[in-house]
Formats: C-alpha cells, structure tokens, sequence
C-alpha cells in the first residue's frame, strides 16, 4: 500500500509541475502547439479513457481550447473540449474496453486546416493464472496475454509495511511469461500483498508540429493475496 501512496504522490507532484491555465489557440503561433495524448484502461473497469491536450511551447505549458476551425477527432467523431480546476482544457472520451480493441486514429486540425495523424493500436492485458486468497514463497510464474512475443511489462508488488522496499520495476517478457522468485519475495513481508502488472508505452508523436509531443498508453491489472511462509 505505501509504494501505491507514494505513486499517487507522485501523480499529483507532475500534475502540479504543468500548467492548468487555459488559453485559446487563435492566439499562439500553430507551430507552437505540443500534442499531450494519453491512453489508459485497466482490467475490471468497464472503460479506457482517451485524453487529449495540446499546449503551448511545450509539455508544461498552458492548455489550449481549439478554436475553429482547429478541431481533433478520434477516429472521425469530433470531441468536445472539456476543463477542470487540477487539469486546464482537454479533449477526453471514455470507451468500452471491449469495443475500443484494435487500431485507431487521432486526427488534429490546426486553424490553418493542416492536419496531423496519429495512429495506435490497442490490446488490453489479461492475467491466465488464477491468483489464490493466499500465496506461499517460491518461485512465481504468471502467464499474460495481448503482449507481443518480445515486451516490456511494470511489476509492482507491495505489503503493508513501510520498512520493506517492495518491487517496483519493468521487465523483458518473452512469450507473456512473468517470473518472481523467491529472492525477489524478501522485498515483501507475511501479510496482505498487493500485486500489479502494468503494460506501459511512452513514445513521442509521429506527426506533430514543431513543438513536437508524446503519447503514452498503459492498461494495467491487479490481484491483492496474502502471502505466506
């Protein structure tokens, strides 16, 4: 739970390090827009959301509304933009996970009506192994699918207690298999264990401005056992 804490701190430090200002786009150079797009789902929500956020002169600055005939579609619907206190101005659509699998496109439109695509794929993990109530140190196995042969899983596993270190890192996956051994469970004491995978992807924007910008896509699942001698 503390690593899960420390993490949401974390969250909230680089919300605070970017601007929630809002501006309009009419009134900055349409070179100077930096694409902000993010991606993220995770098992047992019914949802992934899809984030859009342009800003001006780079990833910290202020957050722009699209003014027309600037616009930015997901797969040809318009999206309507959107504001709050923590975030600034964003384009944001939530979709079912079930229907949102495969390839998609963002297009944005600038106020001189250039256009600029970006295309994704997206492919939800899921866990084969069936995790019990309780779990005995050894060596651990788990087997995911929707990973490509040669891909990069997060592992998070923490306890309850503030002196363990836990384990927080990302692995090579070959095949979707995931290994924790027993060395690895010295990280964590007895007790209620909180385990997460996360698939991650952090890139930049294939076709931006010259500003440039980045995408990140992640889906994530998570178990929570006790963990036993």
């Amino acid at each position: 739970m503390r690593s899960y804490c420390i993490i949401f701190f974390i969250g909230i430090l680089f919300i605070s390090c970017n601007s929630n200002e809002i501006g309009k786009s009419k009134d900055v150079d349409p070179q100077s827009v930096y694409f902000d797009y993010k991606v993220w789902g995770e098992e047992g929500r019914e949802n992934v959301t899809v984030m859009l956020q342009y800003r001006f002169a780079g990833p910290n600055g202020t957050t722009l509304v699209l003014d027309e005939p600037a616009k930015v579609e997901l797969d040809g619907k318009s999206i309507r933009v959107d504001s709050s206190r923590l975030t600034g101005a964003y384009y944001e659509v939530s979709v079912p996970v079930k229907d949102f699998v495969g390839r998609h496109t963002i297009v944005f439109t600038d106020l001189d009506q250039k256009q600029y695509k970006e295309e994704f794929e997206f492919r939800p993990i899921s866990l084969k192994n069936n995790v019990p109530e309780k779990m005995k140190r050894g060596n651990w196995t788990f087997d995911l699918d929707g990973l490509d042969p040669l891909d990069y899983v997060r592992i998070l596993l923490t306890d309850t207690s503030f002196s363990s270190p836990d384990i927080n890192r990302v692995d090579t996956i070959r095949n979707g298999r995931i290994q924790i051994s027993k060395e690895d469970l010295k990280k964590v004491v007895n007790g209620p264990v909180y385990l997460s995978l996360s698939k991650e992807e952090e890139k930049p924007i294939k076709n931006s401005t010259r500003e440039g910008g980045h995408f990140s896509l992640s889906f994530g699942i998570k178990r929570d056992f006790n963990l036993q001698d």
